[in-house]
């Protein structure tokens, strides 16, 4: 019982479909080879259609990489292909939780109070995804009243007051580290100037990601990228040339098409040179791979917890704000 109870918060809720059907199931899974089993048992594909590909309802992007799986929000929409069928994209999908927002948004469909909630959501089944979440949207569900987003996620208003401390927190720290990278570049700058000997190597823009170079965790090599399957966003790419250190501000899905985009696309895109593009794909790969490897802590830790379903929200925060 304790086993099964202590589980219970690595789930990450799916919905799912065969491919031209409309029909589609919820279901929770811990990982993909998990979801790939469901799939096969609720959609009766029989071995012989194996083995099955998971794509995204959206874009079709394939689903193959659990630190991806990992990063995409409760509910995204799959659609299952069998042995030798193609994904072909429909009206009907309605493709991930946060590519849904960002298109309803830029046709002015979704309004700030649906943004919130949608968010506000996403932290009710998992408050781990703080830490994938953009600046933007920390901010916004900072700005919050207390008492709204105390009723939205059905707990006591001194709980919500200390989630959006909380929340206050993780923005303040990513402004502090983006000044010390600030800092970190100008004094490189003056080194190069002085000509004291600096080789190469310490590039400023190579140097942001070297802290996050040791420990990565392994998101594929960067000769492998591809590019994605729908071009950047506008608003994406005012964000990356308008701030200094943008993979700080950025949502983890966002870090994840920057990195594995096309380098001579994005440079282009960006009217940036191939160097500079390239140390700020590293730099989105170390932010990513940083931020997923607090989300797997998060989960230990709770998978640890003995007697326990999932960890009370006082708890959870009180450890976050001890690391």
């Amino acid at each position: 019982m304790t086993a099964a109870g202590s589980a219970l918060p690595l789930l990450k809720q799916c919905l799912l479909r065969r491919n031209g059907q409309q029909e589609q199931y919820g279901v929770a899974a811990s990982c993909l080879r998990e979801l790939r089993s469901k799939a096969c048992d609720l959609l009766a594909i029989g071995k012989g259609l194996d083995p099955i590909t998971l794509v995204l309802a959206e874009d079709g992007t394939i689903v193959d990489d659990e630190d991806y799986f990992l990063c995409l929000p409760p509910n995204t929409k799959f659609v299952v292909l069998a042995k030798d069928e193609t994904w072909a994209g429909s009206s009907i999908d309605g493709g991930t939780a946060w590519l849904e927002r960002e298109t309803t948004e830029m046709d002015g469909v979704d309004s700030e109070g649906e943004r919130w909630r949608q968010l506000a959501r996403q932290l009710k089944a998992d408050l781990s995804t703080i830490i994938l979440m953009s600046e933007e949207d920390l901010q916004v569900l900072i700005d919050v009243p207390c008492s709204e987003l105390a009723q939205e996620l059905a707990e006591n208003q001194p709980k919500i007051q200390t989630l959006q401390d909380t929340l206050q927190q993780v923005l303040d720290r990513r402004e502090e580290e983006r000044q010390s990278r600030q800092l970190l570049e100008l004094y490189l700058q003056a080194l190069k100037k002085e000509d004291h000997g600096v080789p190469r190597a310490a590039d400023p823009e190579a140097e942001e990601t070297a802290p996050d170079g040791k420990d990565d965790v392994d998101l594929g090599s960067s000769s492998g990228r591809a590019a994605p399957a729908t071009p950047l966003s506008t608003h994406l790419l005012t964000q990356l040339r308008g701030k200094p250190a943008p993979e700080l501000s950025l949502a983890s899905q966002d870090l994840e098409l920057v990195f594995k985009s096309d380098p001579e696309s994005l440079a282009l895109a960006l009217n940036w040179d191939k160097p500079k593009t390239e140390a700020l794909q590293r730099a989105c790969q170390g932010e990513l791979s940083r931020r997923l490897q607090q989300v797997q802590a998060l989960h230990a830790l709770r998978s640890v917890s003995k007697g326990k379903k999932k960890l009370p929200w006082g708890e959870w925060m009180s450890s976050k704000r001890k690391k």
